[in-house]
């Protein structure tokens, strides 16, 4: 059993993990909000995310200011942030695009946690799949005699601890998302 291996598959459901539920809406402006957001730049031929043709930035809890570095794509960049539908409505201001956060409704909360729920729930049966796999190699191992069931038991243990360490972080991140999600 490569323990590095392993911590390292689950690092990475953890890292999609996080970057999933930062794109939620907490009522309080953040890049995460639109950074990943896919636009068709250059007339189509192109798909980049806003964090590539922009600089973002929060001058204030309730607002996101993108600068794009080619303004001849700023509509471009207020189009795909329409299309993500997403709840946000940006408006072009001169070579900048403003996007003004509404206050969230408790109903928009609501729905928001419920969201936040099903994506922690994925990353938790993403960290199980890993688990699942290594357990299905320890099990060959084991009957094609390449370990002993000690090794077997203890493999599993160890598999089972890590698989634990990785649920709870991902439950930790998931209480700080849910108590942003219900700050008023």
């Amino acid at each position: 059993m490569d323990e590095s291996s392993i911590r390292s598959k689950m690092q990475l459901t953890l890292d999609v993990v996080a970057s999933d539920i930062g794109a939620i809406r907490t009522g309080r402006a953040t890049p995460a909000l639109v950074e990943n957001i896919v636009c068709p730049a250059y007339g189509g031929t192109q798909r980049l995310r806003v964090m590539e043709l922009a600089t973002i930035s929060v001058p204030d809890p309730a607002q996101i200011v993108i600068n794009p570095w080619d303004k001849s794509i700023i509509g471009d960049i207020r189009k795909g942030i329409v299309e993500a539908n997403i709840g946000l409505n940006p408006s072009i201001d001169g070579e900048i695009i403003r996007i003004v956060i509404p206050p969230m409704t408790t109903e928009d909360r609501e729905k928001y946690v419920k969201l936040l729920s099903g994506k922690l729930e994925n990353g938790k049966v993403a960290v199980r799949q890993v688990r699942g796999d290594e357990m299905h190699d320890i099990k060959n191992k084991f009957e094609a005699k390449e370990i002993t069931e000690d090794d077997k038991f203890a493999f599993e243990k160890k598999l089972q601890e890590i698989t634990d360490e990785f649920v709870a972080k991902i439950e930790e991140m998931g209480e700080k998302k849910k108590t942003e999600l219900l700050q008023i």
